[in-house]
């Protein structure tokens, strides 16, 4: 069997074990439940639609939540194993430090996978299903939301395998992994902020939209809240989409890159380290 599967569903089973999966989908289907339908209470007297708000809600909460879920569970992949010393007697098996890094990723991003698509699958499908006027570009965008959440996560799993390749101690991996959340979660869009006070707006129309993609949270909530019109509407960012104009390829190809290209510098750094 390849060395990346078996790898890939060890990892699985470990947190299965390590009430990880279970963990991360109650958490992530309590917080979506209660978003979902708090959220959507009202939207009967406003005439908007419920599946529609929950999307909204829920792209907010992932921007905040799924990357700090993802960073905790991998932060410690490589530089754990190899402070318990398990690393060095997996690599005395007939397989390579690109199999052992990939199969890792593979089976992180299974579980924050899982946990994504039933904690906020079974919300959705309860105000899409119980709620009245979900139509189908609510469904589509519902749709493209859950998508987008799981390659989220991968960027934020990859760049915990980055952290965790470049470091020597998994405290240090910890505080680099929470430091990284920080920066792209909170301080990054404070930064822009800054400057967009600063300069009173003067950044360059043709500028401003590229440093978007500078943060894969960004990305996310562009592709989000920008690619469907009834989103739009909701999200209140009708005005920002009408000055980015990417497509929603186009940002999920940038997601994808960041989640490549974080994942090749790990491989790059962990087969050049003695272990």
């Amino acid at each position: 069997m390849n060395p990346v599967r078996i790898l890939a569903g060890k990892e699985f089973r470990d947190a299965l074990r390590n009430r990880w999966v279970v963990s991360a989908t109650l958490l992530l289907a309590g917080l979506a439940f209660a978003l979902a339908f708090l959220g959507s209470a009202p939207t009967g007297g406003v005439g908007a639609n419920p599946l529609a708000v929950t999307v909204v809600s829920l792209a907010s909460l992932t921007i905040f939540l799924l990357p700090l879920i993802a960073l905790m569970l991998a932060y410690d992949a490589l530089v754990g194993e190899r402070e318990r010393g398990t690393l060095l007697l997996l690599l005395t098996y007939p397989v390579t430090k690109s199999q052992v890094l990939l199969g890792k990723f593979l089976g992180h991003v299974g579980v924050l996978a899982l946990a994504t698509l039933v904690g906020y699958g079974a919300a959705g499908l309860a105000v899409g299903l119980l709620g009245s006027g979900a139509d189908s570009q609510s469904w589509r965008a519902f749709g493209a939301l859950l998508g987008s959440s799981v390659l989220l996560g991968g960027v934020f799993i990859a760049l915990a395998y980055l952290i965790s390749a470049l470091v020597r101690e998994r405290g240090t991996a910890a505080g680099v992994a929470i430091g990284v959340w920080l920066l792209f979660v909170v301080l990054y869009d404070m930064g822009l902020l800054g400057i967009l006070v600063a300069t009173k707006g003067q950044i360059h129309e043709n500028v401003f939209p590229w440093l978007l993609l500078a943060n894969p949270a960004d990305i996310y909530r562009l592709f989000n809240l920008t690619t469907f019109e009834n989103i739009r509407t909701f999200s209140g960012l009708a005005g920002l989409s009408g000055q980015v104009h990417f497509s929603p390829g186009f940002l999920l190809a940038a997601l994808l890159a960041w989640m490549v290209l974080p994942l090749l510098g790990a491989v790059f750094v962990f087969k050049r380290r003695e272990l």
